[in-house]
Order: C-alpha cells, then sequence, then structure tokens
C-alpha cells in the first residue's frame, strides 16, 4: 500500500511533521581553521596540516570569508544576526574525525529565527512559510569508505574534507509531506546558488540533508505523537523523498502494531539503504548533554559589528523569489517559466531579460530561451556567458517572428546557422537566401492556389477552414519564403471575398 492511501486508511486523522537539517558546504578557498585548500577530488589525506588534523599544539585561526558566506546567507533567508557569536566544542567518536570533537556551535549560532517561503506542492498559487531555527557554522568530518568486495569489511580513512566549512541550516518542523520537503530543499538550493555562497554539488558532499520526522495523530480527541526518528546523510532531492514516504509508513505500521509513542522512546537515527529502498536503525539519538558541549578555548568570540552587516545586506542584490514574481508581472510569464529561468541563475535572467526587451515579445523570448537556448547549452556543454547567440541577436531573431517576417520553421534555420557564425540576423538571412516575400507577390500566390484547388473554397464556405491547410505545404514548394501564417490569413481573406 502506498504511503497516501495508507494515510488515507488510517482510522485516525493524520498530519506528517517534517523537520530538515540540510550542511551546505561553502564556497570558500581554504577551510574553516586552516589554511588548507577545500578542492575536491584530489588523493586521499594529501589536504591536511596539524591542525585539521588535530595534533598536539596546533591552534586554529577563523576564516573570515566563512563568517561573511553565513552572514550572507542568515541575511536571505531572513534570520537575525547577533552582535556576538562564539564556538563551542561537540564531543563524539568517529573513525574520521581525528580530534574526537568538532568545533560547532551551540547556544550563540550566528544566524537565527528566520523563513523561507516555498511555492505549495498542493497549489501552485499558493505558498508555505517554512521557519528557519537556525544556521549555524561548523567544520565538517572526513569520509570512511566502507569495501565488502572481497568479502571482508575494510574500510578506508580520507581525512581531506576534515575541517571544511558547513553551514548547517535547521528547519522548522514545518513541513507537511515529502512533496514540500523536496521545494524546501530546491527553494534553498536555488537561493544558496544564487547567493554563490555554495556550490551545491550533492554528488561531491557539499549539499546533505538530514529528515527528522514523525506523525502526530487525532486519538478520540487527543493528540498522539509518534517517537521522532532522523533519517541521515540523504544526498539527492529523490531519496530524501523516498526516505521521508518509507519513513511515514513505517511509523504508522509501528503505531498500529505496537501503539509506541513519543512519551515510550527515544528520538532514533536511522540511515537510508538506497537499494533496499527502506530506512534502518541505526542508533539512539543523542541528545545536547551527550556531546558534552563546552566553549572552545583556542578560539575568540567572533564580534559581527551592524556596519559590515548591513554591507552584506546591501550586496545580496535581488533574491530569487523576488526575481521569480517580478518576471510574471512584469513581462507576463506564467509561474513555471519564470521558475525555470531563475532557476538557471543570474546570467540566464539577464539574457531572458535583454532577448524579451529586444524581441518585442517577451512570451515567445521565453519559449525560445527554454526550447532553443536551453537545449543547445546543454548539448554543447556551453554556460549562457560564453553562448554564440548573444541575447541582442536573439531578440532581434524573435522580433522579425512577431512581425511576420520569419515563420517559426525558417527562424530556427537562422538561429542553428548563427550558432556557428558570428553574424548579425540580416547577414545570416542574406546568407540561408530567406527574402521577404512582397505582398503582391504572396497575393498572385494565393489567387493561383486557389484556383488551382476550387474544392478547398467549397470546404471553407462550409465551415471547414482547416481544408486551407492543405495548401500552405503548396505555397512553401512553391515559394520557400513564404510566411505560413500570411498564407493561411491571405487565402482566408480570398475565399471570403469570393
Amino acid at each position: 500500500m502506498s504511503t497516501s492511501n495508507r494515510l488515507a486508511a488510517n482510522r485516525y486523522p493524520v498530519t506528517v511533521v517534517i523537520g530538515l537539517e540540510v550542511h551546505a558546504q561553502l564556497k570558500t578557498k581554504t577551510k574553516l581553521f586552516c589554511g588548507c585548500t577545500t578542492q575536491f577530488g584530489m588523493p586521499a589525506n594529501t589536504q591536511v596540516c596539524p591542525v585539521c588534523l588535530g595534533m598536539p599544539g596546533a591552534l586554529p585561526v577563523i576564516n573570515r570569508e566563512a563568517i561573511r558566506l553565513s552572514v550572507r546567507t542568515g541575511l536571505a533567508l531572513n534570520c537575525s544576526i547577533p552582535p556576538l557569536t562564539k564556538w563551542d566544542r561537540k564531543q563524539y567518536f568517529y573513525p574520521d574525525l581525528p580530534k574526537g570533537y568538532q568545533i560547532s556551535q551551540f547556544d550563540l549560532p550566528i544566524c537565527a529565527d528566520g523563513y523561507l517561503n516555498i511555492a505549495d506542492p498542493a497549489d501552485p498559487d499558493a505558498t508555505r512559510h517554512i521557519g528557519i531555527l537556525r544556521a549555524h557554522l561548523e567544520e565538517d568530518a572526513g569520509k570512511s569508505m566502507h569495501d565488502e568486495s572481497a568479502g571482508v569489511l575494510d574500510t578506508k580513512i580520507d581525512l581531506n574534507r576534515c575541517g571544511t566549512p558547513l553551514l548547517e541550516i535547521v528547519s522548522q518542523p514545518d513541513l507537511r509531506s515529502s512533496a514540500e520537503a523536496k521545494e524546501y530543499l530546491s527553494e534553498l538550493k536555488l537561493l544558496l546558488t544564487h547567493l554563490d555562497v555554495s556550490d551545491c554539488e550533492m554528488q561531491e558532499g557539499s549539499l546533505r540533508a538530514d529528515a527528522n520526522v514523525n506523525l502526530h495523530l487525532d486519538v478520540d480527541g487527543k493528540k498522539v505523537a509518534t517517537p521522532i526518528v532522523e533519517v541521515k546523510n540523504l544526498n539527492s532531492f529523490r531519496n530524501v523523498q523516498r526516505a521521508i514516504d518509507y519513513e511515514i509508513e513505517r511509523q504508522l505500521i509501528e503505531w498500529e502494531d505496537a501503539g509506541k509513542t513519543i512519551d515510550d522512546a527515544p528520538k532514533r537515527t536511522f540511515g537510508w539503504d538506497d537499494v533496499g529502498e527502506r530506512t534502518f536503525p541505526q542508533r539512539e539519538k543523542e541528545e545536547s548533554a551527550d556531546y558534552r558541549y563546552f566553549p572552545d578555548p583556542d578560539l575568540l568570540p567572533v564580534r559581527l559589528p551592524r556596519e559590515w552587516i548591513e554591507e552584506i545586506r546591501e550586496s545580496l542584490g535581488e533574491l530569487p523569489a523576488i526575481t521569480r514574481t517580478r518576471l510574471q508581472n512584469q513581462y507576463g510569464l506564467k509561474f513555471y517559466d519564470a521558475d525555470v529561468i531563475v532557476n538557471q541563475g543570474p546570467a540566464m535572467i539577464a539574457y531572458f531579460e535583454t532577448a524579451a526587451e529586444r524581441s518585442g515579445d517577451p512570451k515567445k523570448a521565453s519559449s525560445w530561451i527554454m526550447q532553443e537556448v536551453m537545449r543547445t547549452i546543454k548539448d554543447r556543454d556551453v554556460d549562457v556567458e560564453s553562448f554564440p547567440v548573444p541575447p541582442t541577436r536573439l531578440g532581434e531573431l524573435i522580433h522579425k517572428i512577431v512581425d511576420g517576417k520569419l515563420d517559426n520553421a525558417r527562424a530556427r534555420d537562422v538561429f542553428e546557422y548563427l550558432l556557428d557564425h558570428d553574424e548579425s540576423v540580416d547577414a545570416a538571412l542574406a546568407a540561408l537566401g530567406i527574402e521577404s516575400v512582397d505582398d503582391n507577390d504572396l497575393l498572385e500566390l494565393c489567387r493561383e492556389l486557389l484556383a488551382d484547388n476550387p474544392q478547398v473554397i467549397a470546404d471553407v464556405k462550409a465551415g471547414k477552414q482547416q481544408a486551407v491547410g492543405a495548401l500552405i505545404g503548396k505555397a512553401r514548394g512553391k515559394n520557400p519564403n513564404a510566411n505560413p501564417q500570411a498564407v493561411r490569413q491571405t487565402l482566408l481573406d480570398l475565399i471570403a471575398e469570393a
């Protein structure tokens, strides 16, 4: 039984409660407390030093750029930025955590009490307000690599990632479905890449998510909550959705079978088995006391001057949600079209706006960009900044379609030519032998076609206007430059006068 069917079949009303913890690796050149590079893909254990290895006597020094990127993110997430933030040691043992503790932030995070608005998956015209509890800076651990191919478990440790700066963004438990969780992650990723604070490459581990899930059931007028489960280290949006859906169903079954509530069982940590498509228990979830937090004695608290924060706020520019709304209002785009363009980033937004202004038809410009430009960018593996057809030239090409001087088919021929020739639209037309058809020549062509096809006249007069379609292809055969729309309208006008 699917999750939605099981929820519907359950005899008690159920509310799904989801909170996400997102770890975004910040886009700094060096690690959080040392000068080691954060470059991805280097040989194992080659990007380490006494500081990130936790050697005795090695002292950390804070990365100022990581602070700036964190504040930039917090402001974009509508968070408050405190005048003072500090560092804490979070004690736990992992084989890939050489110090035996992680430098993090506990009671004075760098960002707190914000929110992110997302589109409601159940109603595209509505939005959902998702609270942000906090966003705090911390250093990443290393990476354990497990190999069972030889029949014996072999674990290797790569500490290159140790000490890379992470911003952990913790939402309030305001999400109510796996679809909302995906929408939240999509909007958050868009914001982080737009701000250029993280590359958000999930396959490289620079964006990871943990999902906290439980259910609230209305049992005879009393709210009953199932035990909270945190599903760790989900490395794709698809896995986040699948893990949440599986966990909803698992918790419903557990409640129906055993009736366990949040008062009967502690919070637990589960993993996600991608092959088996299921969650599985790992351990009981540690509470803050288990981590034995205390202020890091090697790092001073950081003061954040108001003037500096306001400078960062001024540098944010127009954020994606505002841009999306503006494109709809200013250019008449549908939500989907505006969303696709905004998701491509600031360079594509600028490309669209220039092409739209020059074309005289923003909707047509949007359609050409989503179909032709984005397809070509993908096929040729280029970015929009180096795209061979500048936005003004694309706008000029679309303008000729709007003016009736070109049909879509011939315009695509011109577009393909311009991809490989740095020439003007008029030069491309001349090179391809595409000329405007004189109105008198078009009229004479249509009269000739009707004279040769009297049945078409009879069919149109009988109410079958689509009958002229048979003549449009014949017109193109006689004159390849004849615009199909112009041919159609001229034929209909002549028949109406007959």
